[in-house]
Order: C-alpha cells, then structure tokens, then sequence
C-alpha cells in the first residue's frame, strides 16, 4: 500500500492524497480558478513551492494575490527572471543577492563594465522574452561539500561564501530553464508565465553586505505587480514621489541646505526652513505647556560613563560618533606607546574617561530628575526638550532630511508611578493625535514593538517588560486604528508604539514614538519617596510625538508637495505692485500685513506682474495681493489664491480678517 498524506485546509476539512501530491494538486482538486490564482503555499505555517511535493500530514492554505506575502515571493522570482536575463546578455557576470523590497526588488552583480541605461531596457527586454518561455522554477536539494564545489567551479564567490554560512549539511537552489542555477532559500512562483507586469528602475552602486570594507557591486532595482494597470499606477506613484522630493523642493523654496565644509547629514536651516521648524514647535510647546510640561535644556555632549550606566555606549557603539577625551590624557598615553586600537579598547573597559556627542536626551533628563528629591505627590514629573542628538549613519545612507547625523527630537521623559502610566500614555497619545489631525494626516497605523524572548538584546526584569508591553498594547487599542504587534521590535529598555504615517501619494513613513521604560530608573537607581516613606522605582515614560525635526519637517514637504497650509507657509502673502506709482500704497498694505502678524514680503522688481504671479506660484505662496491704481484709490487688494487662482478685490482690513482666522485656526487649505 502507498505511503498517503492528511492534509487540512483553513476551513478544517480534510484530504487524503498519495505521496508525490503537491499543494497545487490540492488547489486544481479545489478548482480551477484557485490553482490560476495560486501564487505560493502556506504549509505547517511555513511558505512552499507549489510544485514541492508534500512530506508529511500538513496544515494547506494556498496564498493567492490577496496576501501580501504572495506578493513578496512573486517579486522574488522576479528578481531571478532579472538574474538570468543579465547572465544571457554578459556572461561571466558574477552573481549576489536579489531579495524582494518595498514596491519591487533588486539584485547585486559584479562585474567590470559598468550597466548603463541601454542595458537596463536589453535587460528587461531579455526578461520579457526569457517569462515567455513559461520556465519552471525547480527546487534542488543540494549536500553542502557538493555546492561548494559546483559554485567554485562557476567561479562565484559570492554564492560559495553564503553556502559556507548555512547551517546543515544540505541546502536548496533554484533553476530556471536549463541554463540557470542559484542558491536560494526559495520558494517560488511555479512557472515565469505568472510574471504578469516588471519594470526594471535605476542602477546603484552597493558594497557586498553592506559593508563599505567589502568589494563593491552594481544593484539594478526593479518593481513587480500582478498586472500592467497595478505597475501603471505605481509607476505614477514614482513619478509623483519625484515632483515632491523634499530635497528638490527644499532647494527650490530656499528651506535647507548640506554643506560639504560643514558636514554631509549635518543640516543647515536657512531662514524660511526655520520658519517652519519653529511654528511647529510653538504649536506643540502649546500643548505641551496645557498637558503640564516643564521645558529645560541640556548640553549637547556627556560624559562617556554617563552613556555606560544607560546602556547607550557600547551598545550603540557603531551608530555614535567617536568618544572625546581630554587632551592631557591623550598626550600621555601617547607618550606612553598607547595605539589607537589599545586607546578604543581603554575606553570600553572603562579605563579611560571621555565624552561623547549626545545620541540620546533621556540620561540628561534623567540627572535632571534625580538632582531633586521627589515624593509620589510630586509625580508625574514630565520634562521636555527639543534636544540635538547625533548618531554617525554611514554616508551611503543619508538622504536630505530624512536621514542625517545631527537631529533635534521634541523629546520629552515622563516619570511616573506605575499606576499613573496608563493616564499619562493617554496624554502622549493625545498629542500625536492632535498632529496628525491638525496636519491633515488621517490615514496612519501603529507598531507596537515588543521584545523577543529568546534575544539576549533585551535587559531587566521581565515581569517589568510584561507590565510595560501590556500598558502599549492597551494604549495602542484605544486609539481605534490598525495596530499590529511586532516581537523583536522594542528597544532594549522597554516597549514602544511607533505611528506610521501614509502621505496622500500612499507612502508610509515612520514618525512619532512612545516607549515605556522600567530599565533605565533602575540602571540609574532613581527613587521617589512613597505614601510609606520608603524609596519606590518610577516607571519613565519616553515620547516624541514628531519624532525628529528633521524628518518630520522632509515629510511635510513631501506631503504638500511644498505647498504647506497657511499658518506653516514661511511667506504666507507677497505684494505684486503692477507698477513704480503703486509702490507707496504696496509698503503701507505690507507694513500693516507685518503688523498684523501675517509673514509678506514686498516684490518691488521692475518686473510685469504677470512673471512676479508665475514667480509666487513656483514659490508655492498662498497669497498674492496685486495693487493698482483702483486698489490704492480705494484702500483694497486684489486676492489671488496659489490654488484657486483670482478671488477678486477685497478691501486690506477684510483680507487681514480672514486671513487671520485661517492662520490663528491652523487650517490645512485655506
């Protein structure tokens, strides 16, 4: 009798099928349109090949274009039809990695010549023509030494390396068609016939790992969707994200720069950027001082031990810049032989004191508190900063706002008793709520970041660690909006709520945050005296509902598209005097615009007002106010809107009304 298999489905039912079935047998049993559907299966809760036979009794759930980790192991396969073409065009090319990504995928190759553009359209072309060919993705089975040996002989390195790091004695790799072969965890789509829409994007240079130490490859990106009308509006998507990027933007309206001389990811706000930044911190410092706040200030470095009793240093050694240490010291120990190896090595050890440029506030605000003795009536104590903090990204890895080396956080730390935490994340929640209302951001979601029991990354008492995931996990309910929880994710003191943040293009950006922390009262033996007179351990509280300054502010360009509402505008009104003559009444309506507490600015060029109006709309003002001889004769200005084009005349004192009104009630449109 033939060895057979149970197989459950998702409604509980059962099959019984012989040895050799495979899950896509199971879904062309089911029906038709399911096995055409199918892109990948779900067994024992792990994802498999189709075509891969089953090997036991198993759990069966087919995984068709409504999951979304279907659409991950499509782009995958993508990624190898992507790897074959570029073999059959330049042979001898040496092969990386080629994982799926957000929106598409990409692969690494090494090679000499560099691909130029006319590649990538001979590279998609060959992709084209090699997904035609309906070619089976085939998984083989592989003992380790025989790999090794067969990659060797192929002469990629790259691929004998990774063999070398699996675990086990045996390993899968995938063909496609006769004539390509790669180690690959899998799975894949059955056959190339199911790529329905690619296109291949930009090339970029890569180091092998990511690290800058190893050699460097050529990365071509590409994108994957399940037809031409889903690639059609992605691609629209990309061609939007160009119109708004925050760094063509930010040059264009004069808001920031990055200067070489002073530091790549080190930002330098020029007067209308800071505009911005500072009306957004008044509007949430507003809040801040409603909710109880007290603002201080702290230094921009600390000493090195201070950074060790928090955790920070070594932990986060590789993202913080260098320590500082004292020139007398260094001298001596120079004097001594000291290398700069045996120097590092001090300094972990805790031999040698330094400093360090600050990458976090919360041991500053931490000293703070402890400076004063505290009973439970004092508490909740909430001390907030606006507080620069450097981390050292690598260079390959920053970009314009979003990623840089000096930040400014809207950080605050709140310490309180553990029954207070669930009414103070209330309020923390409170806030990011009240920005994302104000800004017009409605459609977000949250991350609840949880530790991993069994990473050793995660310190402190956990029974501290279930009261603190279980307070974020509440607080993450009563908001009302998607929420997902995600182990692993915390950071190493404590849980967190991440806001994720999707733009009106459909981008997803991480912005504010909230973590509960019971580990860093304890490091730093923080006490307040109870309704027992005995010291008890606050619990603290860390939130930033902007998260950085920086980034938020690369977000909100994006999001508008440089068209910030009015109260945020860093020129919220500009005078177009159509001549000289009208130059007189132009400066008396902007001395009382300024007055009024309106940002306008005079263009009194020798220009047709025609090119001053084109000028204003590419500098995304919400007002132009156009002053001739009928609008000086009766004290008015005539409104034009950067949106909806002319409004008409309207007496000074009228616009100053309902301009007001727009900025002081912070609307998104005026």
């Amino acid at each position: 009798m033939s060895e057979t298999f149970s197989i459950t489905l998702p409604d509980g039912s059962q099959q019984t099928v012989p040895a050799g079935t495979a899950p896509l047998d199971v879904a062309r049993g089911i029906g038709r349109r399911l096995a055409d559907d199918a892109i990948v299966a779900r067994v024992n809760g792990d994802l498999w090949d189709l075509t891969r036979p089953f090997e036991a009794d198993a759990a069966l759930e087919i995984l068709t274009a409504r999951d979304p980790e279907a659409l991950e192991v499509y782009r995958h396969s993508t990624a190898h039809l992507l790897a074959a073409a570029v073999l059959e065009l330049f042979p001898g090319t040496k092969l990386g990695i080629g994982p799926p990504i957000k929106d598409g995928f990409y692969y690494d190759f090494q090679r000499e010549t560099p691909f130029t553009a006319a590649d990538l359209a001979a590279i998609e072309a060959k992709m084209a023509e090699i997904r035609d060919r309906d070619l089976p993705y085939g998984r083989v089975l592989v003992p380790k030494d025989e790999g090794l040996k067969k990659y060797a002989a192929l002469d990629e390195p790259m691929k004998c390396e990774l063999i070398e790091e699996r675990a086990g004695e045996v390993f899968s790799e995938y063909t496609l068609g006769p004539n390509f072969i790669d180690f690959c965890r899998g799975p894949h789509i059955p056959t190339t016939k199911k790529i329905k829409a690619f296109k291949l994007l930009s090339i970029a240079g890569a180091y092998w790992k990511g690290d800058e130490n190893r050699h460097q490859l050529q990365r071509i990106y590409g994108t994957a969707w399940y037809s031409a009308k889903e690639l059609e509006e992605h691609l629209n998507r990309l061609e939007e994200a160009k119109k708004r990027d925050h760094r063509v933007l930010g040059k264009q309206l004069g808001l920031f720069t990055v200067d070489d001389k002073v530091g790549q990811g080190l930002i330098l706000w020029k007067p209308k950027g800071a505009i911005i930044r500072q009306e957004l911190q008044t509007f949430i410092s507003e809040h801040l001082r409603r909710q109880g706040y007290s603002q201080v200030f702290t230094p921009h470095i600390g000493k090195l031990d201070l950074y060790k009793t928090s955790g920070h240093f070594p932990y986060y050694a590789d993202s913080q810049f260098p320590p500082l240490v004292d020139r007398e010291q260094i001298a001596q120990l120079s004097s001594e032989g000291c290398s700069c190896a045996q120097l590092s090595n001090l300094l972990d050890q805790g031999q040698v004191e330094g400093f360090l440029l600050k990458p976090m506030n919360c041991p500053h605000h931490i000293r703070i508190f402890d400076s004063d003795p505290h009973s439970y009536r004092d508490l909740p104590v909430r001390l907030s900063e606006f507080g620069t903090v450097y981390r050292f990204e690598q260079s390959g890895e920053l970009g314009g706002l979003t990623r840089v080396r000096g930040f400014t956080q809207d950080d605050a730390h709140i310490f309180c008793t553990e029954e207070q935490v669930p009414q103070e994340l209330a309020g923390c929640l409170e806030l990011v709520k009240i920005i994302f209302s104000t800004l017009g951001m409605k459609d977000y979601r949250v991350r609840v970041g949880l530790r991993d029991a069994d990473s050793a990354k995660y310190v402190g008492d956990p029974g501290h660690w279930d009261r603190a995931e279980a307070a974020c996990k509440a607080a993450a309910e009563s908001l009302g909006v998607p929420f997902s929880l995600e182990p692993g994710e915390a950071a190493f003191y404590g849980p967190k709520i991440d806001f994720v943040v999707q733009d009106v293009i459909g981008r997803e950006w991480q912005l504010g945050t909230v973590q509960v922390d019971y580990q860093l009262p304890q490091r730093f033996e923080l006490t307040y005296a109870g309704p027992d007179n005995k010291p008890h351990r606050p619990v603290m509280i860390h939130r930033a509902p902007f998260g950085s300054m920086e980034r938020f502010v690369g977000v909100l360009i994006e999001h508008f598209a440089g068209a910030f509402p009015l109260w945020l505008s860093p020129v919220q009104a500009v005078l177009l005097p159509i001549s000289d003559r009208h130059l007189d009444y132009a400066r008396k309506v902007h001395q009382c615009l300024i007055e009024a507490g309106i940002r306008a600015e005079l263009d009194d060029r020798s220009e047709k007002v025609n090119y001053k109006i084109r000028e204003a709309q590419l500098a995304k003002i919400p007002f132009m106010l156009v002053m001739g001889d009928r609008e000086a004769e009766n004290g008015t200005v005539a409104v034009r809107n950067r949106k909806h084009g002319d409004l008409g005349a309207k007496p000074l004192d009228e616009f100053v009304v309902e301009a007001s009104a727009l900025i002081a009630s912070k609307a998104v449109s005026e």
